[in-house]
């Protein structure tokens, strides 16, 4: 796989807490400087990011990021904020609780409402697999397929684990329509992408990936 076609499905990331101004528009200058296919960024910055960018690369956001258990009213809340500071898409992280609860109905009527809220923008659903059973994924591939969102995404990157093949290779299997799948959380290079890829992932979440390119890996 050509190394340009690698970094077009990256979302160039940057999520650290203490991130400063600075170190997001680098990201941001990165991420247009290789193509990526977005960069996602803290929800305080995305305002500053799109008036940066001028619409040279989309801008992605997380919200209830990066525990899910806030309320659906709050998700719902941050999400019209981001776009009505110009997020062009929305990472959301779902509420792991009502998993292990098996409360399908409310994480399915949050999906909803955080996808109207969207207004049209592209919607990830971050499930933390690291976290689940294989039952509760194939479970969520479903609710996610049946909930109209965009893709499916295994990982926040601040749990206990990341994206592994076999999750992906999961997701891709068992999600339908057009949902696709991101893999993200501990993506360590080119090859860790380039295998996400071939197993079925259409993004990739990580910052690791330009910086290999920079060092030369390639």
């Amino acid at each position: 796989m050509e190394v340009k076609e690698l970094l077009s499905h990256c979302d160039h990331t940057l999520l650290r807490p203490e991130a400063a101004w600075e170190e997001i528009k680098r990201v941001c200058d990165e991420g247009i400087r290789y193509g990526c296919a977005s960069v996602c960024v803290p929800p305080s910055y995305v305002k500053a990011c799109v008036e940066y960018v001028q619409g040279a690369i989309p801008i992605c956001t997380v919200i209830g990021f990066p525990n899910g258990y806030t309320t659906t009213a709050v998700k719902v809340f941050e999400t019209c904020e981001a776009v009505r500071n110009g997020a062009d898409e929305i990472d959301m992280v779902i509420n792991l609780g009502w998993v292990k609860d098996q409360k399908w109905e409310p994480l399915m009527l949050e999906m909803g409402a955080v996808r109207a809220a969207c207004a049209g923008r592209i919607l990830k659903v971050i499930v933390e697999a690291c976290l689940l059973t294989e039952p509760e994924k194939i479970q969520l591939c479903k609710l996610v397929s049946a909930a109209g969102a965009d893709y499916i995404k295994t990982s926040t990157g601040f749990s206990a684990g990341g994206a592994t093949r076999e999750d992906v290779a999961l997701f891709a299997a068992q999600v339908e329509g057009k949902v696709r799948v991101k893999a993200a959380g501990g993506i360590a290079g080119l090859k860790d992408g380039v295998d996400f890829l071939t197993l079925g992932a259409d993004r990739l979440g990580t910052s690791r990936i330009v910086k290999a390119v920079q060092a030369g890996e390639c």
